[in-house]
């Protein structure tokens, strides 16, 4: 089973490439009345090009529609805007990116509205299904969609779905998402589980025992060898996520 899901904040950073920051930071700069440096452009640069889009297919198409600010702010002229990542945001479907003001007579700290689109193949209804259906592979199709518009991980292997059963109804081409997917067990309280864990710019593996139940989609805690204890989401069979 492959899934796509939206990743921490430090593994989608770059998934604007240059043009998300450049297109922010330059709104910003008008609406604030000032210019951008070289060097303000260089660390924007660096910003947008960190981290690693873990779990993302190559192929993926993005596309980024940068919002306004709040017409009812009233910001000083500043010499030098500085765009941000918020703390606890992820670069996926609709966010904010942080604005502040570094150099000016007044410091500002403002937010910018802006939409991640990721266009990539993914696994969708092929005609009209019922909550309750149990998936069969004939009711499945693959299209090109935005996997970043709606909640949940998308699927792109639909032998992984055969035998599912539906929460709730979808419409023809919609995404068949985790989240509309009957919950299911994927190891139990004891078993040795594959420990994934991602960081920016790494991902590795190991293995620890299952202090509980994993669901599919749910937090559940890991013990390691050494005794030191993680919580991690079951992402598969006997498969566990940890995102640093």
């Amino acid at each position: 089973m492959f899934q796509i899901r939206p990743q921490s904040t430090s593994t989608v950073r770059h998934l604007a490439l240059g043009g998300l920051f450049a297109l922010i930071a330059t709104a910003a700069a008008a609406q604030a009345g000032a210019g951008l440096g070289s060097d303000v452009l260089q660390r924007v640069q660096q910003i947008a090009t960190q981290g690693v889009a873990a779990g993302l297919p190559a192929q993926a198409r993005v596309e980024v529609d940068v919002g306004k600010l709040d017409p009812r702010l009233r910001l000083a002229p500043c010499a030098q805007v500085q765009p941000y990542l918020p703390a606890g945001l992820q670069m996926w479907g609709a966010t904010r990116i942080g604005l502040r003001c570094v150099e000016g007579a007044s410091r500002w700290n403002v937010s910018l509205p802006v939409r991640i689109k990721v266009y990539a193949r993914a696994i969708v209804a092929a005609d009209p299904l019922a909550s309750g259906v149990v998936l069969t592979q004939a009711q499945l199709a693959t299209a090109e969609i935005d996997i970043a518009a709606e909640p949940g991980a998308v699927f792109i292997d639909g032998a992984a779905l055969v035998g599912r059963t539906l929460l709730r109804p979808l419409a023809a081409g919609e995404a068949v998402r985790n989240n509309v997917l009957k919950q299911r067990q994927v190891f139990a309280a004891g078993d040795r589980v594959t420990v994934l864990a991602s960081g920016p710019g790494y991902s590795v593996a190991g293995e620890g025992q299952a202090l509980g139940v994993g669901l599919e989609g749910q937090n559940v805690k890991i013990k390691f060898e050494n005794g030191r204890v993680v919580t991690g989401r079951a992402i598969a069979e006997r498969r566990v996520e940890v995102l640093l």
